[in-house]
């Protein structure tokens, strides 16, 4: 009997004759070589740990936390990313989307987190860390509910919301490539953004050079050499590692018990819905990038995962989890597609959690690095998105103007950060937020022109062999 084959990129490689393909094991479901797995997964945790300490470099100050204790939040941080990540990709019962997915702290919590605590100290982070409790569980009871709304994204709203998840990270880059902190001397100094120019195209020449398994981590290799290039100018910083303990276990509730306000829940509880909504627009996102669609099912096990981290995450001082679409652009672009892959990279941020020196070795990337190399992962993203979109049919009906107006509205908060600034602050929470409020016009434009009114099989203009063409064909509504 022949040896079970696996899913290949090679479409020309005949089957094995002996072997059905329900035998097959699904690229998604592979695992690797010991040391390709960790060189993969590490490459996931260098994509998103800047993403993992900023809310708690933000949160930490604005409450009032001294620099050591906001060092322990940014420890406990990527404890709970990697308990989160290791929950979405491995999962048990109905729990996890079971897809390369990684989650970190959701930065739609941010700026109420800070409205919450600022300058209340220990009592400030036990009132938020009530309220992640609280607006979790409901998530848990809603996700069963929640991920119904996934016959309402078809490749009209799919790629609208891809393509703004791509964009709206790009600002993130530049960010980054400026050097991170608006407030530093030498933010968006030649130096910096040389750097990131430097970085990117390092990346781009060793996708272009490479083969094989070195080609799928060019973004880390891109990352080592990129820091190394970057000591002798000057940008690199060593002062984490001489600071960092060996070890230190993130103590549960450290700053207190939880404590339980009715005003700061209502915040968090809208955070987690928007923080549902962008999930479920990543999880169908990763579903078309590793070829495993993500239906009912799938998102609401990974809606389970989120907010069962998301509930646990505090009692480890860590923060509301979320899906970090930034590794979704490394899955593209690599065509790594495992998500024990993902789950080593969640092995290893617990590691870096329980030894701060270990996570002060990742630290010492310089941001102008992680930008050059992020534009090309969040590129991808929006590539994805635009490839979704050619399979859309926008020449037909209104579906051109459905991604020209959730578009628009998704760009605002990316062109026009200020645009919102007469808003009450609660509102801003979701309306900040351009995935939120594209995936939102998108869903609702598409009901009323698509849907309502009109029988999904006699659309006008419509061709026998069309709704194989356009994707999923919508679901009425009743």
């Amino acid at each position: 009997m022949a040896a079970t084959p696996r899913f290949r990129n090679d479409a020309s490689a005949a089957p094995d004759p002996e072997s059905s393909p329900a035998d097959r094991k699904h690229p998604v479901d592979e695992t690797l070589p010991p040391l390709k797995m960790f060189t993969s997964g590490l490459q996931h945790v260098a994509a998103m740990y800047a993403g993992v300490v900023a809310p708690p470099m933000i949160v930490g100050p604005a409450v009032g936390l001294t620099a050591k204790e906001t060092a322990f939040l940014m420890g406990a941080s990527l404890f709970t990313a990697g308990i989160a990540t290791l929950l979405q990709t491995l999962g048990f019962w109905r729990i996890g989307a079971r897809l390369p997915f990684v989650n970190g702290v959701s930065f739609a919590g941010v700026t109420p987190m800070v409205a919450i605590g600022k300058d209340r100290g220990h009592d400030g982070i036990a009132v938020i860390f009530g309220a992640i409790i609280v607006a979790s569980l409901l998530g848990f009871v809603l996700a069963p509910y929640f991920c119904k709304l996934v016959r309402f994204f078809p490749p009209v709203v799919t790629g609208t919301v891809i393509t703004l998840i791509g964009v709206s990270l790009l600002p993130v880059a530049f960010n980054w490539s400026q050097g991170g902190n608006a407030t530093a001397d030498d933010y968006g100094s030649t130096t910096n953004i040389t750097m990131a120019a430097v970085t990117l195209v390092i990346v781009l020449a060793l996708r272009k050079l490479l083969r094989g398994f070195l080609q799928q981590i060019a973004i880390l290799l891109g990352l080592v050499i990129g820091t190394l290039i970057a000591i002798p100018v000057g940008i690199t910083d060593f002062g984490a590692i001489k600071d960092a303990d060996v070890i230190g276990f993130p103590t549960p509730f450290h700053f207190g018990a939880p404590q339980f306000e009715i005003a700061a829940i209502v915040s968090m509880c809208i955070v987690m819905l928007v923080c549902m909504t962008e999930s479920t627009a990543d999880m169908l996102a990763l579903g078309k990038i590793v070829d495993r669609p993500a239906d009912e099912r799938t998102i609401e096990g990974g809606l389970r995962a989120d907010t069962l981290g998301s509930a646990i995450s505090p009692l480890f001082n860590g923060f509301m989890c979320s899906a970090f679409a930034q590794n979704i652009g490394l899955v593209a672009m690599t065509k790594v597609r495992s998500r024990f892959v993902v789950a080593a990279g969640g092995g290893i941020l617990v590691l870096l959690g329980l030894c701060p020196v270990a996570a002060s070795v990742i630290a010492l990337v310089p941001l102008p690095v992680l930008g050059g190399a992020g534009i090309v992962l969040f590129g991808s993203v929006a590539a994805s998105g635009i490839q979704t979109l050619a399979t859309a049919a926008l020449e037909k009906g209104e579906n051109a103007l459905i991604v020209a107006a959730a578009v628009g509205v998704g760009l605002i908060p990316i062109a026009a950060p200020e645009f919102y600034h007469a808003f009450p602050k609660d509102l801003l929470v979701v309306l900040d937020s351009g995935i939120s409020t594209g995936c939102v016009v998108a869903i609702v434009l598409n009901l009323a022109f698509n849907h309502l009114g009109r029988k999904p099989d006699a659309e006008p203009g419509a061709e026998p062999g069309d709704q194989e063409k356009a994707g999923p064909a919508p679901v009425a509504v009743h």
